[in-house]
């Protein structure tokens, strides 16, 4: 039996302290705040969105960063033994929209009673309120921790510190320090799933939700994300599901332009023919109001400026050329992108532990022998929808089943 300690008490280090305990070993979890699990009550817009029910080999194609490096730690813990894991300390889920997995209660708190439950049940001890300060250090290797300026000793040393997305659940990079003291690289951080910025003065329609829309994001002529789904409107940009996903794609200093289709489900050639028909039924009625039947009535003003057709011109009197102008709008409403919301606002951060130095099959650090890591520190990021949960929970078990 081997004494593991697991620094970080989030999705991944809570995992990681289930999976060491369940191997016989003796584990300690350090977290520095007062409750675990702080993160998870962000995700999913509070209910915590767990996992996706998709295929686990279908989640590659969500992977936007380390696919190939995940392959071992998703096959290790897949979305159905995750559920069955977590069912097995009394977690009941849901499947909606997308495959997104969410607690049958719609609270994150129960995911994290789960995960206590299953680090009880293994004789995890959880030290809250308690900071670890660096690494310990000796020959090469990771012996253990530093806890109020004294050494504590352990045979191996999990970091699962997170990245340096809201700081206020604990992710202020505290891991990146620790695998720096150790030797390794760190790739750049920035900001991911995230709300965009735009050159446009959207202001006027920040709250607007816009559902069953498609998004694009280009960047030049090359296509980098595209998507149907629900997005919305803030005081800075846009935000939403599929904005946050795009923003997986958008590099800091980098020009992109957001094209919106409003009727995704109708070509141009029918979506003209829709038009028309609704001309020809009120051949008086003033743009504006030809508009409410086919956008959201706080769309129509900022609409008919972008368009170039003034609100109360008659629908009679709209050219051959307006009309086009029209159905080349709703089918591609464009935004350039100024910049991403800072990284204190992302769901997670992009970059992390160089994958290089880890090895996948055992989350172990190739040049410290008994450190590991898992979960957001790692150079490794995802898409929305329950994947960078996944990613925490199977790099978190691979890494506790592999500790000794």
């Amino acid at each position: 039996m081997s004494e593991i300690c697991v620094v970080g008490g989030g999705p991944a280090g809570m995992m990681a302290a289930y999976a060491a305990g369940s191997r016989g070993h003796g584990v300690t979890l350090l977290e520095k705040n007062t409750k675990l699990g702080k993160k998870l009550y962000l995700t999913g817009k509070g209910r915590c969105n767990i996992t996706n029910a998709a295929p686990i080999e279908d989640f590659f194609d969500s992977v936007v960063t380390g696919g190939a490096f995940l392959y071992s730690a998703f096959y290790t813990l897949d979305n159905v033994a995750l559920l069955e894991l977590l069912g097995r300390f009394g977690l009941k889920t849901k499947t909606e929209r997308g495959g997104r997995v969410f607690p049958e209660s719609d609270k994150a708190s129960d995911v994290t009673r789960a995960l206590t439950k299953a680090m009880d049940s293994v004789g995890v001890k959880v030290r809250l309120n308690t900071r670890a300060e660096g690494l310990l250090l000796e020959n090469g290797r990771c012996a253990g921790v530093i806890v109020d300026g004294k050494p504590e000793r352990y045979d191996a040393v999990i970091l699962a510190t997170g990245g340096l997305s809201y700081p206020s659940t604990g992710s202020t990079g505290d891991g990146y320090r620790f695998a720096m003291s150790a030797g390794h690289d760190i790739s750049p951080t920035s900001a991911s799933l995230v709300g965009l910025d735009t050159v446009e003065d959207l202001s006027g329609l920040a709250g607007l939700t816009l559902k069953n829309v498609s998004l694009t994001l280009t960047q030049g002529k090359k296509k980098l994300f595209s998507q149907q789904g629900e997005m919305l409107f803030t005081h800075t940009g846009v935000s939403g599901p599929l904005v946050l996903s795009a923003s997986a794609y958008v590099q800091d200093g980098e020009e992109y332009v957001i094209t919106i289709d409003l009727k995704p489900a109708l070509n141009e050639k029918t979506l003209d023919r829709r038009v028309l028909r609704d001309i020809g039924e009120a051949p008086n009625k003033n743009f504006s109001n030809l508009l409410g039947g086919l956008l959201p009535s706080r769309l129509i003003a900022y609409f008919c400026g972008v368009c170039g057709i003034p609100p109360d011109t008659k629908a009679h009197s709209i050219t051959r050329e307006q009309r086009a102008a029209l159905v080349r709008t709703l089918k591609a409403l464009r935004f350039q992108v100024k910049q991403k919301r800072p990284i204190e606002e992302a769901v997670i951060t992009r970059g992390g532990v160089s994958l290089k130095q880890i090895d996948p099959s055992t989350m172990q650090s190739r040049i410290c022998p008994g450190l590991y890591f898992a979960g957001e520190m790692i150079d490794v990021d995802a898409l929305t929808g329950g994947y960078n949960l996944q990613i925490a929970f199977s790099t978190g078990y691979l890494a506790g089943i592999s500790a000794e």
